[in-house]
């Protein structure tokens, strides 16, 4: 399988956490053109902390797209020159206020949507967190803090609690670290 060739980007238009692009790519096989949207955006993280009584902070946000309050874990962009890792602890900082000297671990990367969306997402373990700061939210930001515990987590997921995609990523990568011993 070939890569489709890039004919040219026809317009880029600034929509604040993304730049949109119309870009007319060619069929390798087919020869045929079209039109394609793309979405530009900063990666992504989101962290899995865990207290030192293993407990998972979480919480819980408005979210505009569906107009509902959503149960997530901490995450946000990766600022420009800024590691991954270091983009999910201060996430979690911010909108937590837990902290641990741990390093956090790389649990695994996605592409939340390569049919229009350029970016990745980094998931991130951060154990022994205990509250030490309050929180920093953005202007935009309502969150509610909550503890669970890890056997919480497959109910809310089978109930319909949990039902952000890129959570439910992370807690794929969370299990499937645990059950092959590798946490």
């Amino acid at each position: 399988m070939e890569k489709w060739k890039t004919i040219k980007v026809i317009e880029s238009i600034d929509l604040k956490i993304f730049t949109a692009q119309l870009i007319k790519r060619e069929n390798p096989k087919t020869k045929s053109t079209s039109d394609f949207v793309v979405l530009n955006s900063k990666d992504w993280v989101n962290i899995i902390p865990v207290t030192t009584d293993n407990k998972i902070v979480m919480i819980q946000q408005y979210r505009q797209g569906i107009d509902e309050i959503t149960l997530e874990i901490p995450g946000g962009l990766v600022e420009h020159g800024e590691e991954p890792s270091s983009a999910a602890t201060r996430e979690c900082m911010e909108e937590t206020g837990y902290f641990s000297p741990d390093a956090a671990i790389l649990l695994g990367m996605i592409h939340p949507n390569p049919a229009f969306l350029n970016n990745s997402c980094y998931t991130f373990l951060w154990k022994n967190v205990e509250k030490k700061f309050e929180t920093k939210f953005d202007k935009n930001e309502d969150i509610e803090i909550l503890l669970v515990d890890e056997n919480e987590i497959e109910y809310y997921i089978r109930s319909g609690k949990i039902t952000h995609s890129i959570v439910l990523n992370a807690f794929l990568f969370y299990f499937l670290n645990k059950k092959n011993k590798i946490l």
